[in-house]
């Protein structure tokens, strides 16, 4: 589970895993739809046509529009998000944020907790695919 590949994309650094893949974003960014479409080019080279997980690690404070969600949501092989943030007003926009994303959504205390939800989830759904085909 070693690290592919580590971008730094100006507002934020990205660091590429076998399944998933980590955002961190830089202090006082603002996140809209020019900064998902970086994001979208970044999984569509590493991950495109296999499951995926995108883990947001927020150390920093810093604004996102929760419409890129569905703009996240035409990335069909990201099967989960997941938040790592120990700040309880990260957290609150994080729930606040769930409601724009239909798939699974979860915020944790910790990078091993999420990193372990996350490869349940992509486990899930590679074995849910196999059935079908």
């Amino acid at each position: 589970m070693g690290m592919i590949r580590y971008y730094d994309i100006g507002h934020a650094e990205v660091f590429i895993f076998d399944d998933f893949l980590i955002k961190q974003v830089k202090e006082g960014e603002v996140i809209d739809i020019k900064e998902a479409d970086e994001f979208i080019a970044i999984v569509k080279k590493h991950f495109n046509g296999k499951n995926m997980a995108y883990i947001s690690n927020r150390v920093t404070s810093f604004s996102i529009n929760p419409l890129i969600y569905k703009k996240a949501e035409s990335i069909p092989n990201m099967v989960a998000i997941a938040v790592i943030t120990l700040s309880e007003k990260i957290r609150a926009s994080a729930i606040y944020e769930s409601q724009f994303f239909e798939g699974p959504f979860d915020i944790f205390d910790n990078l091993s907790d999420a990193i372990a939800w996350v490869h349940k989830i992509i486990e899930k759904e590679n074995e849910e695919q196999s059935i079908e085909t």
